[in-house]
């Protein structure tokens, strides 16, 4: 101790005050111990998954760290399906796109003035079923009944929501959902947020 008094619970290591490369240091050393280190046959089966769901594994490792659980459904409002009132209409590319996904269900959230009739009709054998979307500047409480009633029994940690509004975002936390994403980078692989 070259003239510094060290308190009661010191345990002597250095201090953390300006030492940046200390705190990297035990922050990934945590990390490492925290994190498991997976078989590749394990993360062979998360990469095919990933693509069967449409979704880059970054994407899809992301939400599994976050819930522990496989991605079981995803929702879509009707403007991230890019369909529009009055004759909703799906794009061949987000038809193809949602044809593609396999293993998981496809439900659509149809945002006034459309209906889940029109969506539903619209959207053909891709979307496997379609409900009102929670009011856009309606209460919270609202929009976590529709997102419940949109989900049926599927736990909602288990299901990501593709929107196109940042409103739309907001679904998200009152559903208690997985993640979002947005309809571009689902859609369109851009950059995004989980």
């Amino acid at each position: 101790m070259t003239g510094s008094v060290r308190g009661i619970g010191h345990n002597g290591g250095p201090t953390l005050e300006p030492g940046f490369g200390w705190r990297r240091h035990c922050w990934t050393a945590a990390r490492a111990r925290l994190l498991p280190t997976l078989p590749i046959e394990v993360v062979r089966l998360r990469v095919r998954r990933a693509a069967e769901l449409g979704l880059d594994y970054r994407t899809y490792a992301s939400v599994r760290a976050a819930t522990g659980h496989d991605v079981v459904a995803f929702l879509f409002s009707s403007n991230a399906l890019r369909m529009l009132a009055p004759l909703p209409v799906l794009p061949a590319e987000r038809a193809a796109k949602l044809a593609a996904v396999t293993g998981c269900g496809r439900v659509a959230l149809a945002l006034p003035p459309l209906t889940p009739g029109a969506v539903l009709a619209a959207a053909g054998a891709v979307i496997d079923a379609a409900h009102p979307a929670p009011p856009l500047m309606g209460p919270w409480r609202a929009a976590g009944a529709a997102i419940r009633a949109a989900l049926g029994p599927v736990p909602g940690d288990r299901v990501i929501l593709v929107g196109d509004m940042a409103l739309e975002r907001d679904w998200c936390a009152a559903g208690r959902l997985a993640g979002y994403l947005p309809a571009e980078r689902y859609f369109g692989g851009g950059a995004g947020e989980i």
